[in-house]
């Protein structure tokens, strides 16, 4: 199932109008036609048109004047000229206004197929290439997740398996945890890569306007609907569809999702008729679906619909073995976008990051470095440069007789170097091998942290 474009044609000469939208109507487009620019202006107040067919000498406002108007509105719509009075000057000015092509009458209506198909192909090259070039960044991040901890990894695989299906996909997973960025990686692996990544998040907007990002609007539909709007699903046609914290959508808003679910069509605000499309929908919530439909906040039809093949994103305090890699990632990243590269982390400060919980999953570690970048004042991240409540973290457990600083900050280092290779041998059974990749260090390494804090290895 397709969208159909939709063509506007202005005419003056109604035999010529009639004979043009009965041809383009023949080939599956969705056609509308007016007889002068006043009117055609009217109809692109009111509608979004992926092609615009005018005359240049109309009775009323002129064909450049319907192209002005197309242009101010901000419609990425296509212009063709049809004129028996062409000129130089005439499609000079044409051009400005964005014309593709340019035919004069007497015309073929054969080439008449061709000139639109071939703009139709020109404004979907043209919307790619600028979507492209808005996700440079965004790929290159989908192709470096940062994850080694076997949680991680087995949700990286499971997105694997499932990315070349269409199946709808539900991400679960406490906010923070990089839910939209597996959703990408999924698109990444996908049949659809090569078409757009789009994504809304639920819960930043109003009822109303969500709605309206969603589905679209006609001009009127409500107060400051001053002109007619596609929507996001709409413009996310053959390609992913990402809706983070869908919890939180209305009960309204969720009975059309279940209809594009179901039908792959809907209806724009205000509008009386059914627009189709072709999308992969991933939804992502922080929430309990089940929950919410126990509690009757969320459709249980919808529900069924989404959870057809469920990923949860694990929470930073269950992968700490990540948090040094992320950590060194940010560092590198955020010092590039902040023009002030620091040399890497202290022993200390990693020691700080590791022991701490990330509420607020690897968002606040990200915030927590792009904060010690700003801070450093040498080459290096120390701990005095993290948020107070990371060195803080462990107290009283970490509590150390009253002594000089540094002697107290080697018995504190001391201690949680002692714990944490204690925890992570014991996450992998005695094999220094699987605790030193868990740990995100060499083997040689994870040893000398061993024999540093006096632990002997099981291995025989």
């Amino acid at each position: 199932m397709r969208v159909k474009p939709a063509i506007l044609v202005v005419e003056d000469e109604a035999d010529m109008l009639r004979g043009l939208c009965k041809m383009l109507a023949r080939e599956s487009y969705e056609v509308d036609g007016a007889g002068a620019g006043d009117e055609a202006i009217a109809k692109l107040d009111r509608k979004v048109y992926d092609v615009v067919i005018t005359d240049l000498r109309l009775p009323g406002a002129s064909g450049i004047d319907v192209l002005r108007h197309m242009r101010d509105l901000g419609h990425e719509s296509v212009g063709i000229v049809i004129t028996g009075y062409g000129s130089v000057e005439s499609a000079v000015e044409a051009m400005k206004m964005g014309v593709f092509d340019y035919i004069a009458k007497p015309f073929d209506l054969q080439k008449v197929r061709i000139v639109v198909r071939n703009a139709l192909d020109q404004s979907e090259l043209v919307g790619q290439n600028r979507y492209l070039k808005k996700t440079v960044e965004t790929a290159w991040q989908v192709d470096h997740i940062i994850g080694r901890s076997e949680r991680m990894q087995g949700v990286l695989d499971a997105a694997a398996k499932v990315a070349p299906a269409d199946t709808t996909v539900l991400l679960n997973g406490e906010s923070g945890t990089g839910k939209e960025l597996i959703a990408r990686h999924i698109h990444h692996l996908s049949p659809r890569r090569d078409r757009l990544f789009t994504a809304v998040n639920c819960a930043v907007l109003r009822e109303q306007f969500l709605e309206s990002e969603l589905f679209g609007h006609v001009k009127g539909a409500f107060t400051g609907a001053v002109m007619a709007k596609r929507g996001l699903l709409e413009v996310a046609h053959k390609g992913t569809f990402f809706m983070d914290e869908i919890a939180d959508v209305s009960p309204p808003v969720q009975a059309k999702l279940l209809r594009v679910l179901e039908e792959r069509s809907f209806m724009r605000l205000g509008g009386t008729e059914a627009v189709n499309v072709n999308i992969r929908l991933i939804a992502a919530t922080n929430k309990d679906l089940e929950t919410c439909v126990r509690e009757g906040t969320f459709r249980e039809d919808l529900y069924y619909r989404l959870n057809v093949f469920s990923l949860t994103a694990p929470p930073l305090r269950e992968r700490r073995e990540d948090i040094s890699a992320l950590a060194h990632y940010f560092l590198k990243k955020l010092g590039l976008e902040l023009g002030k590269q620091l040399d890497g982390i202290s022993p200390e400060a990693l020691a700080a990051l590791a022991a701490y919980d990330w509420p607020g999953n690897v968002r606040e570690l990200r915030n927590a470095i792009e904060r010690g970048i700003i801070l450093a004042a040498g080459g290096m991240l120390t701990s005095s440069e993290l948020p107070d409540k990371l060195s803080a973290t462990g107290a009283p457990d970490t509590a150390v007789p009253a002594t000089a600083y540094r002697e107290a900050k080697r018995l504190l280092l001391e201690k949680f170097n002692r714990d944490f290779v204690t925890r992570t041998l014991a996450e992998c059974d005695g094999v220094v091998t699987r605790a030193a990749e868990r740990a995100g260090m060499n083997r040689a390494n994870f040893q000398r942290l061993m024999r540093n804090a006096g632990i002997k290895s099981s291995e025989s």
